[in-house]
């Protein structure tokens, strides 16, 4: 395809490759990150994950051999050779990465003889040996090969052997491991080898195809419908190492209010203004903490967007005023498509200001969603986006508190978008077919920035579709799971899976969103959702509703049990949070991420870390009241029991309904709070340092949960030494915000097992 290497220019940190055939280029960024680009569809990279210029100065070499053209950086080397086929390699020789030079061959064919039979009796049969795309890469895969990443598709954590699709989808039915592609697009992938570990960012919004050794063992394979090659090739000696790599291209969450850190409670059904007031009565009633309650789309007024009700909610006003009275703050839904109705403002301006997507001819494009036939506001240009920023006001000034982006694939009722439809990226026209994938992603960064600018305060934006770069603007949660055990399993490698793509504000609607949960369903979930950075209990209208009291007083006490639990390690949850904002590790662990040369955890699917102090085991099959757990290296105490563990074995656990096994590593230091029923309800609460048995230390972090100003310095920064959890030091190592009003320790002794 791109025939010999016939020379090669260097300008800065970018050398031209001449072929005979095509022009390529590589990148160099810093000493761990190679960018590699192919203009097939523009001469620009124009994407929409990276923002700003990530270009560090590095000294590289370039040197002719017999065989390639060599690049080295101080960690990376890259040779380069006829047809680019590109080979990698870490700093010390070792191969990390290389284009596959065979032929491909599947590993399982259809006789043809099959072929006609399978058909008639529904099957879909792929006739051809390979799948070629239009733009493609093809490297080899070696046999211990581990992949990790691409977002929350279905399945397991390790994504060996597997293929998927980056193409934003709203599909109701039950996610099950077969599906292909879901509603994020983050094409992002971390290959763990048995020596040396690497990462690729394949920077392309078009419907995008991985194929991870599921056609042959031998290699993977990523390609797109169109676009250009352009992928970062990210080398690091630790998966940690890869993640902030790849977190310092696409950005990292800032972060959030702490009282999204909260519980919320949410359902779509949730119609009239009696609801929301009875369900913040209960919430007290019952002794739930809780943080936020969702509106969704029955707020609205014939589900017009920036609409309120009034037959419904005759003073929304006021009801929003009196839940923030108790502490609840209000989220309310909002969807990107504007219903077709002369007279109402949305639609009316969005009209004569030409801000809607187009057909081919011109015309504004129409489509169907919950208000009947809609316009799509073309989110790729500043100017929609600033419109939208600013229509949010109506919101900031009824007292709402955060907004929840849906159906922003974007989904559509009669069919989806065509791929002509005509959209806007920045000042460039283009199609549909290649801002599908990013739609979700402008839509968030409309939102982000419109709030910012109006209330001054950290944006609270959730968001259902995405792609690489979107948590900058957005949390995020799974979509539509349902109640069923399979999807309590998949919750565990979808988050981190989520995690180890740069997305760490996430979770998954605790009971399921579709079907019907059970009590011992509710149970379990409850105590896996707790240690999900967004915290909210959802569910569909016409599914059982999913309020904590009603599945009975034993699950009401495990799950006010939980929800308690949360809120006393809030501190700890939003330590986890500032150091996502500075290095880009997740909240949301799973063991791999530092534990990569233990063969056990590199396809745990049941267990997970919560920064590196606390693992999490939870039951997640019906009936199990005992289970396997495995503890990685060191020592390690059960945090119920406080009995000490030693790691690098398995261990049979017991796990009553009542309890998610829970383990604490031996050195740690827990930041704990006072009891509240939600955050600020003390104003000023001490701090609660809990030193388990073990030599370690422990930098905690404090502002005012609310605004910026922490980014001009108002923020305090304690480190603690833990001295066997017998004594501890504490000292600043940054002085800018107020000090606790006390500081409480809490020694844990340590427990033999019997």
């Amino acid at each position: 395809m791109f025939g010999k290497l016939l020379n090669h220019t260097t300008d800065g940190q970018t050398v031209t490759l001449h072929y005979e055939k095509q022009t390529a280029y590589l990148h160099v960024l810093t000493d761990t990150i190679i960018n590699v680009f192919v203009p097939f569809h523009t001469k620009e990279h124009l994407s929409k994950a990276i923002e700003g210029g990530k270009e560090q100065p590095v000294s590289f070499t370039l040197q002719q051999d017999q065989e390639s053209l060599v690049l080295s950086t101080p960690a990376l080397s890259c040779r380069i050779h006829d047809d680019f086929k590109l080979d990698f390699h870490d700093k010390d020789g070792n191969l990390l990465c290389a284009d596959y030079r065979g032929r491909r061959i599947p590993r399982f064919t259809l006789q043809e003889s099959l072929v006609e039979l399978s058909r008639k009796e529904g099957h879909e049969v792929n006739l051809s040996d390979t799948v070629d795309h239009p733009v493609q890469c093809v490297k080899t895969l070696d046999e211990g090969d581990c992949i990790y990443g691409l977002g929350d598709k279905t399945g397991v954590l390790n994504k060996r052997y597997y293929e998927y699709e980056n193409w934003n989808s709203d599909i109701p039915d039950p996610h099950e491991d077969c599906f292909k592609s879901l509603y994020k697009s983050i094409p992002f992938f971390i290959i763990l080898k048995e020596k040396g570990i690497y990462g690729i960012f394949y920077d392309n919004t078009f419907r995008s195809y991985f194929n991870f050794g599921k056609e042959n063992n031998s290699y993977y394979s990523f390609g797109s419908t169109d676009g250009n090659l352009d992928y970062y090739f990210i080398g690091g000696s630790s998966m940690p190492e890869i993640l902030t790599d790849y977190t310092y291209l696409t950005g990292r969450m800032p972060l959030p209010q702490k009282w999204a850190l909260g519980y919320h409670q949410s359902r779509w059904g949730y119609d009239s203004e009696e609801t929301f007031r009875g369900i913040a009565k209960k919430l007290q009633e019952h002794r739930i903490p809780c943080d936020a309650i969702h509106f969704d789309i029955d707020y609205m007024e014939r589900y017009k967007v920036f609409t309120w009700d009034k037959t419904r909610f005759a003073d929304a006003k006021t009801l929003l005023s009196d839940l923030k009275k108790q502490g609840i703050k209000a989220v309310t839904i909002i969807d990107p498509g504007v219903k077709v109705e002369k007279d109402y403002p949305m639609y009316e301006e969005g009209i004569s200001n030409g801000y809607f997507v187009k057909t081919p001819q011109g015309d504004t494009y129409v489509n169907a969603v919950w208000p009947g036939d809609a316009v799509f506001p073309d989110f790729g240009r500043p100017e929609v986006r600033s419109w939208w920023g600013e229509h949010l006001r109506f919101y900031t000034e009824l007292g709402v508190s955060g907004v929840w982006n849906d159906m922003n694939e974007p989904a559509s009722f009669n069919g989806p978008l065509p791929d002509d439809v005509v959209f806007t990226d920045e000042d460039r026209t283009t199609t549909h077919a290649e801002m599908h994938n990013v739609y979700g992603h402008n839509m968030a960064k409309a939102t982000y920035e419109g709030w910012k600018n109006l209330t001054g305060k950290r944006p609270f934006v959730i968001t259902r579709a995405c792609y690489s770069g979107s948590q900058k603007y957005a949390t995020a949660w799974t979509g539509d799971n349902q109640s069923l055990w399979t999807h309590l399993r998949m919750a565990i490698p979808q988050q981190c899976n989520l995690g180890l793509s740069g997305m760490p504000f996430i979770g998954t609607d605790i009971g399921g969103f579709g079907a019907d949960t059970t009590p011992e369903l509710m149970a379990r979930w409850i105590q896996t959702g707790c240690f999900s950075p967004l915290f909210r209990n959802h569910c569909a209208i016409g599914s059982m509703n999913q309020e904590p009291w009603l599945f009975g007083e034993e699950v009401l006490s495990i799950y006010r049990k939980y929800v308690e639990l949360r809120y006393s390690l809030l501190p700890y949850f939003y330590d986890l949070c500032r150091v996502c904002e500075q290095t880009g590790l997740p909240v949301i662990r799973p063991l791999v991420l530092h534990y990569e040369n233990d063969r056990n955890v590199r396809n745990m699917n049941d267990e997970f870390l919560i920064g590196e102090s606390l693992l999490a085991a939870p039951v997640v099959d019906q009936g199990v009241t005992r289970r396997l757990v495995y503890l990685p290296e060191g020592v390690w105490y059960d945090y119920w029991t406080h009995e000490e563990y030693q790691g690098g074995q398995y261990y049979p656990v017991d796990a009553p309904l009542d309890v998610c096994p829970l383990f604490v590593k031996a050195g740690s230091v827990l930041p704990k709070a006072p009891a509240q029923m939600y955050v600020g309800q003390i104003p000023d609460p001490e701090l609660i340092l809990e030193l388990w048995p073990g030599t370690g230390s422990y930098v905690h972090y404090r502002d005012n949960g609310e605004d910026f100003s922490y980014r001009d310095g108002a923020y305090n920064e304690y480190l603690i030494e833990n001295r066997d959890g017998q004594e501890a030091g504490i000292r600043k190592l940054h002085e800018g915000y107020t000090d606790y009003p006390d500081i409480k320790m809490v020694y844990i002794s340590r427990k033999k097992r019997a």
